[in-house]
């Protein structure tokens, strides 16, 4: 069986939501990025999540999840830079899961499903929704070298551009495969 490493990209600034949006509370009280690692660990236990250097509460409640943490000195370097952070630190995997923290409502199942394209050797896979390619996204080993020298915010999706025709997309009815956090009115609108 092929070694899957779920990486949580955990180290972003939270600019655009005027503070540290991963630690806002979802409607149960639960830190929106607590939310999103639990439905990674559901689905990979051994889990990293790259999180800033100069965070303190965010770590220690996503540690206290059991994820492993790495940080991220670069973090304003963009997404790109918190991807090869996380790849370098688990690299004895045969793959990985890339899940962004600011995106809590994807299901266990649909990862689940990503997981299963991955093992059964997709070299990139990732779910859809109604037609639009969204997250998380598997990435095989085969990758590791790109990802390793990705710069800049945008994190694999240039690997995904080069390779689209070894992306395998999957349908799925989980709209939150496409939900990502960035302001405050992201979450009322979600919830309501």
């Amino acid at each position: 069986m092929r070694r899957i490493t779920g990486i949580l990209l955990a180290a972003g600034s939270g600019s655009r939501f005027g503070g540290q949006k991963l630690l806002h509370p979802l409607t149960d009280g639960t830190p929106l990025g607590v939310a999103a690692a639990r439905s990674l660990l559901a689905v990979l236990p051994h889990s990293v999540a790259v999180v800033r250097a100069d965070d303190e509460m965010l770590p220690e409640l996503l540690a206290a999840e059991g994820l492993r943490l790495v940080a991220n000195r670069r973090a304003d370097r963009g997404l790109s830079a918190s991807l090869a952070v996380g790849v370098a630190a688990s690299a004895d995997a045969d793959g990985w899961i890339v899940m962004l923290a600011d995106m809590p409502f994807i299901r266990t199942t649909t990862i689940q499903h990503i997981l299963a394209l991955l093992e059964r050797g997709a070299p990139l896979a990732a779910p859809s929704y109604r037609g639009l390619r969204g997250h998380p996204v598997g990435i095989g080993r085969a990758f590791r070298d790109e990802l390793l020298a990705l710069t800049g915010d945008q994190g694999a999706r240039e690997v995904l551009a080069e390779n689209d025709g070894l992306l395998e997309l999957l349908e799925v009815d989980d709209a939150g495969v496409l939900i990502d956090v960035d302001t405050p009115e992201d979450i009322a609108a979600c919830l309501s």
